[in-house]
């Protein structure tokens, strides 16, 4: 199927009784796009718009974020947003897909994989979380404490999300813009998504590192280097290539070298019958 490429038509799709937004553009063999905490699929834009040359590219708000907006059930445990995107490519009848996910979207990758390898033709993990973590960002600290909680789920200054993101990305970037921060600040004060945001942080994860090594898709590992992985060591034949500047917001820092070592990686592992043990080269300096 092909769809426009570049297309901003939102789209629709309820799975596991969510509203879901997406967007699908492109043609080619299926890539999934997941984006991170308190982001939404606009953090694809760029990088979406590359893809789409060769993939059918689909993207979507992750409930509680973006537009697709809360839970009504406020489950916002790791494995039921895998449980919701597995309901979501089985409704779009997508059989098989290469998924990669930033941030939080790469640990709902990675437990999809676990749960639903049929559907995951490749992983690439970008920045991905989900290892058990002692230091938490700024704004997740203050959304665990009591005192603050109710405050939060109410109120949301722009100066926050400014700071937050400029926290996230590389001492270089300069991504962080007004239009950037309007996005974010608008989409995150949606009704219902800030407390979400409160209640997902403040649910209880299980920890599921100890089943990485049962991975069997082809893996990519993309880091920062001030943001060290453990996945390629954890997910057997995983590769990894490390960008030597870029903060926690690869995709939308440097989306061209996130392309590169996409297309090189699902190159290589089409030309090897989606061998695991691909030769990817481990940095670009």
């Amino acid at each position: 199927m092909s769809y426009e490429t570049g297309s901003s038509v939102d789209l629709h799709h309820t799975a596991d009784g969510i509203r879901l937004r997406y967007r699908r553009s492109g043609t080619g063999p299926t890539i999934v796009l997941l984006h991170g905490t308190t982001s939404s699929l606009e953090h694809f834009d760029r990088l979406a718009r590359m893809l789409a040359r060769r993939y059918d590219v689909v993207r979507v708000d992750l409930p509680g974020f973006g537009m697709t907006g809360p839970r009504p059930d406020r489950d916002y445990r790791i494995t039921t947003y895998a449980r919701t995107i597995a309901a979501f490519l089985d409704g779009l009848e997508i059989k098989q897909a290469v998924v990669l996910g930033n941030s939080l979207g790469g640990n709902v990758a990675w437990n999809l994989a676990l749960d639903r390898p049929d559907l995951v033709r490749a992983l690439i993990l970008v920045n991905a979380t989900g290892y058990p973590s002692k230091e938490l960002p700024r704004g997740m600290q203050l959304a665990r404490k009591p005192w603050i909680r109710p405050l939060l789920r109410r109120w949301l200054p722009r100066t926050m999300v400014e700071k937050n993101l400029r926290q996230a990305v590389g001492p270089l970037s300069t991504i962080v813009d007004d239009a950037m921060i309007d996005r974010v600040h608008r989409l995150w004060s949606r009704p219902g998504n800030k407390s979400a945001f409160v209640d997902f942080v403040n649910t209880d994860q299980t920890d599921r590192t100890d089943e990485l090594a049962t991975i069997t898709a082809p893996t990519l590992v993309l880091s920062s280097a001030s943001m060290p992985q453990r996945f390629a060591v954890d997910i057997p034949g995983a590769r990894e290539r490390i960008n030597p500047t870029s903060g926690h917001l690869l995709p939308e820092e440097d989306p061209e070298w996130v392309l590169r070592a996409v297309t090189t990686f699902l190159d290589r592992s089409d030309e090897q019958g989606n061998d695991t043990d691909i030769d990817v080269e481990e940095s670009i300096r």
